[in-house]
């Protein structure tokens, strides 16, 4: 922390330097992915060091054990290759784990030496590794390149591609995809879509997984997890929406030009607008009114902020985090009045500065903003240190900027290291924005009462 008292104002353009980067590795959300599939087994095919990382920032964000397997590369692999290492492994997991699926992504290591996970893979189906009616799907996630975001999405491109047929029999479902999200927001999707009478398929699924309950008996399969069956049939299903572009739009592009299930990519549906797109999106798909209940919880999201847009108005907010979830928020942001002085997101896309540009264009303040590697941290505290804001919304890193600078901090996105909560309580929908609205007040509003006079310290704000 005291190395971030001496970040300094002056800014210098930086083309290789990341400092402090706004993201992790491919691997991490490879990861991440597979367990929201039932019975699946992660699998990393790389180093020991490189699984045990991808494991604990995981284990660390939802306080839960995550199970994952590797190929564990010697010099020798590091030379030769991995092919007898993976299919050493996939031996021992289904003998000894059992699991249903074994979900596959590289690392650095193994995507320098270019191992082909097709070929290896295909030649553990003839050797007998494989039993029968087990799978294998697989996604390259070298972590050199992208993000985890990326990895995500690289892994549900590959699920959904090694399971996905077309019988030509519709099922009448929606697939809905979820961006790197957590469990909470995936439930909350599945709520929502319940609300409104809409079959889903809910691909990938980590609620029940990553947030379950302590029963005394450890269960290596959760119940929860997308079923097997249910990926499958996503080829017969009568449309996919994904949430977030960056993480679902490979995915829903495939099942498009594959089976031809028409596909559209929102944004994450956080905070009053985007919801709005999300359930018109939904309602137009599968051809379903919105019911009242829905529209109670829009109209207690309106009334919320209608009493307490006072404090909220005016309000300079600095954001970091992935890009699907900081555009979002964003708009909710704009929305509720507040100015989104900075940005910051660590994973890049042309997108990002088009949708930034849009956002902001009748924000009556300078917004600056920057995705790709180096839009770190420290670009951030070097904004704030030249004009301080009100707000800092992003993960527990910025814990040290809101510390150094006195400014509020509420946690949002991954990793979050040092609080509760994200695992259990959405962000997505309008349940969700009213949670977060009130996080948002919590902080503001304490921050008045702690520095107003004595003259101004009210009880009733």
């Amino acid at each position: 922390m005291a190395l971030l008292r001496h970040t300094t104002g002056e800014i210098k353009e930086r083309k290789a330097l990341t400092v402090n980067p706004a993201k992790t590795c491919q691997p991490v959300g490879a990861m991440y992915a597979a367990l929201g599939v039932h019975g699946c087994f992660p699998h990393s095919h790389g180093s020991q060091g490189c699984c045990a990382y991808h494991r604990s920032a995981l284990t660390r964000h939802f306080k839960e054990p995550v199970i994952a397997g590797t190929s564990s590369f010697t010099e020798g692999s590091s030379v030769f290759g991995g092919q007898s290492n993976l299919i050493a492994a996939i031996d021992n997991i289904f003998t000894i784990y059992d699991p249903d699926i074994i979900a596959i992504h590289t690392t650095c290591l193994s995507e320098t030496i270019g191992d082909d996970l097709l070929q290896i893979s295909q030649k553990a189906k003839d050797d007998g590794k494989v039993p029968e009616g087990k799978r294998i799907v697989y996604a390259s996630t070298p972590s050199y390149v992208g993000t985890h975001v990326t990895g995500y999405a690289n892994m549900v491109k590959g699920i959904v591609k090694g399971f996905a047929t077309k019988t030509g029999t519709p099922n009448g479902k929606v697939n809905i995809i979820p961006g790197f999200c957590e469990p909470s927001d995936m439930a909350e999707l599945r709520r929502i879509a319940g609300m409104m009478g809409v079959e889903i398929i809910l691909v990938p699924d980590t609620n029940g997984v990553l947030n379950g309950p302590l029963t005394g008996h450890y269960e290596m399969y959760p119940k929860g997890g997308a079923k097997a069956e249910d990926i499958t049939s996503m080829g017969d299903s009568i449309g996919s929406i994904g949430v977030g572009r960056w993480a679902t739009a490979d995915a829903v592009n495939y099942l498009d030009s594959e089976f031809k299930v028409p596909g559209k990519v929102l944004g994450m549906p956080i905070g009053l607008k985007a919801t709005d797109r999300f359930v018109d999106a939904l309602r137009l798909m599968a051809g379903v009114t919105v019911p009242d209940s829905i529209n109670f919880e829009r109209g207690q999201v309106v009334d919320i902020l209608s009493d307490y847009t006072q404090y909220f108005y005016g309000k300079k907010v600095a954001l970091a985090g992935d890009p699907d979830q900081v555009l979002a928020l964003v708009e909710f942001c704009i929305t509720l009045g507040m100015i989104p002085a900075y940005t910051v997101s660590g994973t890049a896309g042309k997108f990002f500065d088009d949708r930034m540009a849009e956002l902001l264009k009748d924000v009556p303040y300078d917004c600056k903003y920057k995705c790709g590697p180096q839009a770190d941290m420290y670009l951030l505290h070097q904004w704030i240190k030249n004009e301080p804001v009100d707000l800092l919304i992003g993960n527990t890193y910025l814990k040290y900027i809101a510390r150094d600078e006195d400014i509020p901090l509420v946690r949002h996105g991954f990793p979050i290291l040092d609080r509760m909560g994200h695992q259990y309580f959405p962000s997505f929908g309008y349940s969700g924005a009213m949670r977060l609205m009130e996080k948002f007040l919590s902080a503001i509003m304490d921050r008045q009462d702690r520095d107003c006079p004595e003259t101004r310290f009210e009880l009733q704000m």
